[in-house]
């Protein structure tokens, strides 16, 4: 079977809650990610939970600190056997070598880098002082945390054709704001797509949060998704 390419984002601030979604999905149709909030509150000993069960975890905890902070950021997550984790491209050259000096290349643990956050759109861009469309900043981001030699990046759907374009077919996107055709409820992402959509653009990983997480079925939500997923690769 090919590898899980849906991401199911664990955006929760209880244990219990998490646990509870976990039981129902199936590890072999998908990952799990756990960002700031839940790890805040429930630490390593729920990503050994979870990889326990059969998990792959992505530990989205966007480290963006000096060089050496983050450098020993990486290495502590990396001890705990984690398939991914990230750090912000915005921290610069320095700051994302550390990263990857600290992550080898060779090991289990995928080292990406967030570019813009999607829920960012031009008005957001202008306030921090970041100039042109936010298509062109991702693209200058990803060939910079390409050339600094990590795995991939994280960026929208809609940017993934033009950087598959730009940076070739070795090298990681991990894309989310996904939700799915009949779900027409963005919640704080503005620059969404659908999985069809997000796969055909060149995406690699979709990362999904309530399409799944509130659906009445998680498991039957994650079916369909993945469904979705096999006829977009089946027609590229």
């Amino acid at each position: 079977m090919d590898e899980p390419r849906i991401i199911v984002a664990l955006d929760f601030d209880r244990a219990s809650h998490a646990l509870d979604l976990a039981a129902k999905l199936d590890p072999s149709l998908c990952r799990l990610k756990v960002g700031k909030e839940l790890f805040t509150t429930a630490g390593p000993q729920l990503v050994e939970t979870f990889m326990r069960s059969g998990f792959d975890v992505f530990l989205d905890l966007k480290f963006h600190d000096i060089p050496n902070t983050v450098s020993k950021a990486c290495r502590a997550v990396s001890s705990m056997g984690v398939w991914m984790t990230n750090v912000h491209a915005l921290g610069g050259k320095k700051m994302l070598q550390a990263a990857r000096d600290a992550l080898p290349i060779s090991g289990n643990t995928k080292l990406i880098a967030v570019t813009l956050l999607t829920s960012m759109d031009h008005e957001d861009l202008r306030d921090i002082g970041l100039q042109g469309e936010p298509e062109q900043i991702v693209e200058r981001l990803a060939k910079l945390t390409k050339n600094c030699r990590l795995d991939g990046i994280v960026c929208s759907a809609l940017e993934a054709t033009n950087l598959r374009n730009k940076i070739g077919n070795d090298f990681c996107l991990v894309t989310p704001g996904i939700r799915p055709a009949d779900d027409g409820n963005t919640d704080d992402q503005k620059r969404v797509t659908t999985p069809f959509q997000a796969i055909n653009n060149g995406a690699d990983y979709l990362v999904i949060g309530r399409p799944i997480t509130q659906a009445k079925d998680p498991l039957f939500a994650l079916q369909q998704i993945n469904q979705e997923i096999t006829q977009a690769s089946q027609e590229k």
